[in-house]
This record gives C-alpha cells, sequence and structure tokens, in this order.
C-alpha cells in the first residue's frame, strides 16, 4: 500500500503495512483477559484543516451519507482510544462518523493528490503520527482470526471476508478475518472485549441480526462461545491510508465445539462473502497477505498468527 511511505519513520507490523506504535505489540500472544480496560471523560482534540468534501457539504461524513452511503452506515456511539500503556487501554466516548470525518477523508485527499487533483495533503500532514491517539479520534474495531483446530489431526483451517464495496463504508473488494466490529458496547454498561467480540460472532459467521442489549449471562451462545474459544491479543495497528485501528486477536476453536457452535455458518452476510475452512497453511497465509487484497489488518494478523501458531494451537487463552 503506498501510503505507507508517507510514514518512513513510524514501523511496520509483521512486514505488511500495518503502522503501529511502541507498546502495542507484545513480543509473543497475550490473554484477552490479560487486558484491562479503563474508561475516562475523551479530551478536546487539535483543530484539524477541512477535508476535501463537496460543495454543500459540512463533512465527510455528511457527503458520503448522501452521496455514496454502503448498505451499513449509522453514526453510533463508539469507544475511542486515548491511550495504551503496558497491558491497560484506556478509552472515552466518541462516534462512528468522527473516524470517517478524519480517517476516509485523509484517504480521499491522498487519493486526488495522487490523480493529480491536488497537490499537497493538509489534512494527513496536520494529523501527523496516526498511531497517537492525540492527534485524532481513534475508533478501534477489533479483527479476529477464527481458527478451527483439529487436536487430533494437529490442522487448523480458517476464515476470511470478502467485504462487498456496495455494502461497507471501508475497505471494499478486500478481504478481511472474521469476525471484525469497531468496539462499541450494547448499553451503557457494556464496555467489555469479549461481549463485543461475541455478538460479532453470531451476526458474520451466522447471520444474526444486529444485536442490541443483551444479557450475556443468559443468551446460550456466549455462555457456550466463552467455554470453548481460547483469546489471544497479538498487537494493534492503524491503515496507513485510512487510518482504520485494528486489535488484532485470535480465537481458538477445537473443532468438535466450532461445529457445534458454528454448523449454521453462511455464506453470505451484510458484509459480503464469507471463505469458509481455509486450510492455516504457510502457503495460504503467503497467498493472502502477498497476493490477494487484502485489508493491512488481516494481513498483518495472518502474518503474526503464522509466527505464533505453535503458541496459539497449543496455549491457553481466555
Amino acid at each position: 500500500m503506498r501510503a505507507a511511505a508517507e510514514y518512513p519513520d513510524v514501523p511496520g507490523v509483521a512486514g505488511t503495512p500495518l503502522l503501529t506504535a511502541p507498546g502495542w505489540m507484545p513480543a509473543a500472544p497475550v490473554p484477552l483477559a490479560a487486558l484491562a480496560l479503563e474508561m475516562r471523560p475523551s479530551p478536546s482534540l487539535p483543530v484539524l484543516p477541512g477535508a476535501v468534501v463537496p460543495d454543500g457539504f459540512g463533512s465527510y461524513s455528511e457527503a458520503m451519507a448522501a452521496l455514496a452511503a454502503p448498505a451499513v452506515f449509522h453514526d453510533r456511539e463508539t469507544y475511542r482510544l486515548l491511550g495504551f500503556t503496558g497491558r491497560r487501554l484506556t478509552f472515552g466516548l466518541g462516534t462512528y462518523f468522527d473516524g470517517i470525518d478524519v480517517g476516509e477523508a485523509c484517504a480521499h485527499e491522498y487519493a486526488a493528490r495522487e490523480v493529480g487533483e491536488i497537490d499537497a495533503l493538509p489534512l494527513r500532514t496536520a494529523v501527523g503520527d496516526p498511531c497517537d491517539p492525540r492527534r485524532r479520534p481513534v475508533n478501534v474495531a477489533i479483527s479476529t482470526l477464527t481458527l478451527r483446530h483439529d487436536s487430533e489431526s494437529g490442522q487448523a483451517t480458517f476464515f476470511l471476508h470478502w467485504r462487498d464495496p456496495k455494502r461497507v463504508g471501508h475497505a471494499g473488494g478486500m478481504f478481511q478475518v472474521l469476525p471484525v466490529g469497531v468496539f462499541q458496547g450494547s448499553s451503557e454498561a457494556d464496555f467489555s472485549l469479549w461481549h463485543c467480540m461475541l455478538r460479532e460472532f453470531a451476526e458474520e459467521l451466522l447471520g444474526v441480526a444486529e444485536i442490541g442489549a443483551v444479557d450475556y449471562a443468559a443468551w446460550p451462545f456466549a455462555q457456550r462461545l466463552t467455554a470453548a474459544a481460547r483469546v489471544f491479543y497479538l498487537g494493534m495497528g492503524v491503515d496507513p491510508l485510512t487510518f482504520a485501528t485494528d486489535m488484532l486477536t485470535v480465537a481458538v476453536i477445537e473443532a468438535g465445539e466450532f461445529d457445534s457452535l458454528f454448523g449454521d455458518l453462511v455464506s453470505h452476510n451484510d458484509e459480503g462473502q464469507v471463505l469458509r475452512g481455509l486450510p492455516f497453511t504457510a502457503s495460504n497465509v503467503e497467498r493472502f497477505v502477498r497476493h490477494e487484497p487484502t485489508q493491512a489488518a488481516g494481513a498483518a494478523l495472518l502474518s503474526l498468527a503464522w509466527q505464533h501458531r505453535a503458541q496459539l494451537l497449543k496455549g491457553l487463552g481466555r
């Protein structure tokens, strides 16, 4: 991805264009439950130059909603990343369109320069280091590589999502791991990475309608998946074009439990096509990291998971 060249001093993840920051990448997989979350008031952000938007619109998200809205495009409340120290993540409140108005606008600005419509990148330049949450609103997506592991054979398979450009507002026409979802709660009190992941598993792998407020203790699927999945954090990074920020996680589920939980695994969902049962092999990882149009976060996650496969497939998670 050519946009990564704009940040020669920002490290990449596992030889991919995904950008990262010191402290975001652990040396080895970390059980998800070892991460601590803290909520604080969201501070104000620097005033940035206006985005490149058509006349008559006050923001990039407003123009996008009117002129090129994907099937799923709602300004919902999100948890905005404020800081990350050790294994403690600090969040405040934000909205989905906060990220669109900066990240997608910067992507548009970059494309306009590449085709010769403009000469400079004032908005991107003002943001500076995209991995610094003090410079821009950072909505975090939890991206999960799901591995179905057969302990008898020692083999694993994984699943990918082809994102339909008519249905999504970000990275249409590209492959991504699944499930993926912006970190947000189902209610004001729902401040949990795993709860967010549970909802996305049901929605993206089983085609369940979008889930609102839910009692996780009384939800059989949530209880069974919580008991079955070993879940690890591998790092976090930023897409150099759109500034989409992803937590990179892996969920390992033994084959029998997976088949029981996901016997009705869908081939399509609201955001695109599901590629099912891909062998987790060096050749397939290489294919989707180097040769297919895969999102930077997905490519980085596949590469990291392959590096740590022995620990992921044998270790204990959450």
